[in-house]
């Protein structure tokens, strides 16, 4: 056996206050890998909430209600040109990564930031998560630089690989 979750239907939806405690098991998962992220703590929901696109944050959940994966986006700036520009974030509950979850959430992604009047999404990687690197290639991001040693986790300093996508919208 392979550790992972047995494969059912996946389905994504707007995510709900009441999805929290799931979504923060599945950032804590992520936190822990060492490569996802520099946080080191989930922040509470009151503060996640704040920062991010209400329209932008979904969930993927299988046909039995269990949320296994997500994604969001908050401003990337406040300034009035950059409206259409945000950061987004993908997670996927390590039992159930490799069957196209991340795929499915980051197309989802894609489609309501479009239909929000959303032109760029970005996102830094670092690039030892080698799978986030093809996932975001995938669905048409391009890597824009590296910004080295941007700063430290657990001691050691870490790069991150800048991607972005374009929509249509910026013609």
């Amino acid at each position: 056996m392979s550790g992972r979750a047995s494969p059912g239907v996946v389905s994504v939806r707007p995510m709900t206050a009441e999805d929290w405690g799931a979504v923060a098991a599945v950032y804590r998962a992520g936190i822990a890998s060492g490569n996802a992220t520099f946080e080191t703590d989930v922040p509470p929901y009151a503060a996640w909430d704040a920062d991010h696109h209400r329209e932008l944050r979904l969930v993927a959940v299988e046909d039995s209600g269990n949320v296994v994966g997500w994604v969001a986006a908050s401003p990337a700036s406040d300034r009035c040109a950059s409206a259409g520009v945000v950061e987004h974030s993908v997670y996927v509950d390590p039992q159930h990564q490799g069957r196209g979850i991340g795929r499915l959430l980051l197309g989802a992604l894609i489609d309501a930031s479009e239909a929000a009047g959303i032109w760029t999404l970005q996102s830094g990687v670092f690039p030892e998560n080698t799978a986030s690197l093809a996932l975001h290639r995938s669905c048409g991001f391009r890597a824009v630089g590296t910004r080295e040693r941007v700063g430290q986790l657990d001691g050691a300093w870490r790069d991150v690989v800048w991607l972005e996508r374009r929509s249509d919208l910026t013609g």
